[in-house]
């Protein structure tokens, strides 16, 4: 067993918790090697679910992103790539063999499957766009200060909304202090540099989250969105650099609806990515929400396509009604407990009742059956998506730098995987990669400053809210 002395690394209510500190390489190893037992796991998911969903394997993208990706990141990122580096000789050495050009296709699985692809096929005459008429659609979240919150403060409230196969990783809570830029907690995947769901806070005092823009469909082969929000995190000291860093190099992939806050200045921030578009709007006083569409009438009409814009019986339109109600309904009020049940709500404003589904806030697509799609290249009936997990935050947990966390749905309804596969056979298949995601408490996470101190106190605690297990510090 190696004896990793600059990281640890725990179990709690369905969270992997890893903190590692150091060199890029130093941290990377730490790192991999703490991920590897569920890097393994990734490995064979990705290798069935890639296959099935594009007809390519996955060493296909892996081999693709050596020429594709990987000579700009060792140019304009080295200090990430050596990161990525040390991932994988980590992972190897806690038991799973893997290569520094599969950590990288990992990283950047979004940009390869859903925008390099799309485009490489586009360009040699086949289709342009994806199954999905363009970008995934995941997530719902909502950013709010001034009148909004109950103390005038900051508050965030974000969940994933994804494909089981894949979200069902991203219960990673990473916790990086760099030897050069900003220490960051973030909800992650095993193995990733940057958080993915985007859900974020760094030591120098930034909150940031987002929502992608569903139907997205532009793109250029620049720099990774993988590097670029990390290099924004690590090195941005304010809202105008996240916005500097995100442009620069800006290849439009994984475009977003990003929502970013500055607890020292209590300013809130939309900024919505598109590729040759974009649109900023600040306030310190208001609230921002995201729904996979995007605001922006140039980025909504000129670079993508179907996207569920106004369309109440599609989850876009239904949460462009519903969370502007739940913000004005809690006006003055919010606050964590709030933001809570903002975004584990359940009113479907289409069919005017409770009804756990696709179209509300906290998104139920394996419940769903879909007799009202307006589109059939969307997700399918009962399609094993939908929300995987809870992030809250405000401005007395940033400052900690802390959130609070729930896995498995931000209402805490359970997912059987052996019972869902069996009450929809057309999904059986699915039956031996999917996990099951049992009621989850609430869990409040915060960064660790003496690993010593932290192993004692988790020795000493009762095992009363999950399993915990301990790696070697």
């Amino acid at each position: 067993m190696v004896n990793i002395k600059n990281g640890i690394s725990y179990e709690m209510n369905g969270w992997r918790y890893i903190s590692v500190k150091g060199t890029p390489r130093e941290r990377g190893f730490a790192h991999g090697y703490y991920a590897a037992k569920d890097f393994k796991e990734i490995q064979r998911m990705m290798n069935y679910s890639v296959l099935e969903d594009f007809g390519k394997p996955w060493s296909f993208f892996i081999e693709a992103s050596k020429t594709a990706l990987k000579p700009t990141i060792m140019q304009h990122f080295h200090e990430f790539y050596e990161e990525m580096e040390g991932i994988a000789e980590g992972c190897k050495a806690g038991g799973t063999e893997t290569t520094i050009d599969e950590i990288i296709a990992w990283n950047n699985n979004i940009t390869l499957l859903d925008c390099w692809y799309p485009s490489t096929q586009a360009a040699s005459g086949g289709p342009k766009l994806g199954s999905e008429g363009g970008a995934k659609d995941r997530c719902s979240a909502f950013i709010a200060t001034g009148d909004y919150t109950e103390d005038g403060k900051i508050v965030i409230a974000h969940n994933s909304f994804v494909q089981y196969m894949d979200g069902q990783f991203y219960n990673v809570i990473l916790d990086i202090t760099p030897t050069k830029g900003h220490r960051i907690i973030m909800q992650t995947a095993p193995c990733c540099i940057w958080s993915g769901t985007d859900v974020f806070i760094t030591s120098k005092g930034i909150m940031g989250t987002e929502t992608t823009i569903g139907g997205f469909n532009a793109y250029k082969n620049n720099y990774t969105i993988a590097c670029r929000i990390r290099q924004a995190m690590q090195y941005g000291n304010n809202l105008d650099d996240y916005v500097e860093i995100l442009l620069k190099g800006n290849s439009g992939d994984y475009a977003n609806a990003w929502l970013f806050a500055d607890i020292h200045t209590n300013e809130i921030m939309r900024f919505e990515l598109g590729l040759q578009y974009h649109d900023v709007k600040r306030t310190k006083n208001g609230y921002y929400y995201g729904a996979n569409f995007a605001f922006s009438p140039e980025i909504r009409n000129l670079e993508c396509s179907d996207t569920g814009y106004c369309d109440v019986r599609r989850h876009q339109g239904a949460r462009q009604v519903r969370i502007p109600d739940l913000m004005e309904e809690h006006k003055g009020k919010i606050n964590i407990e709030v933001a809570k049940k903002i975004i584990s709500d359940h009113y479907d404003v289409y069919l005017h009742k409770i009804n756990p589904c696709s179209r509300t806030v906290c998104s139920h697509y394996d419940l769903d059956a879909r007799e009202y799609m307006s589109d059939p290249s969307r997700p399918k009936p009962f399609q094993a998506r939908g929300v995987v997990d809870g992030a809250v935050m405000d401005t007395a947990s940033a400052k900690k730098m802390a959130f609070y966390m729930r896995w498995g749905n931000s209402c805490g309804i359970p997912f059987h995987a052996k019972e869902y596969c069996n009450d929809h056979r057309q999904w059986s298949q699915l039956a031996p990669y999917l996990k099951d995601r049992p009621t989850q408490p609430w869990t409040f996470f915060t960064i660790t400053d003496n690993y010593s101190k932290k192993l004692k106190t988790l020795n000493s605690k009762p095992k009363k809210t999950g399993k915990k297990t301990r790696k070697n510090m």
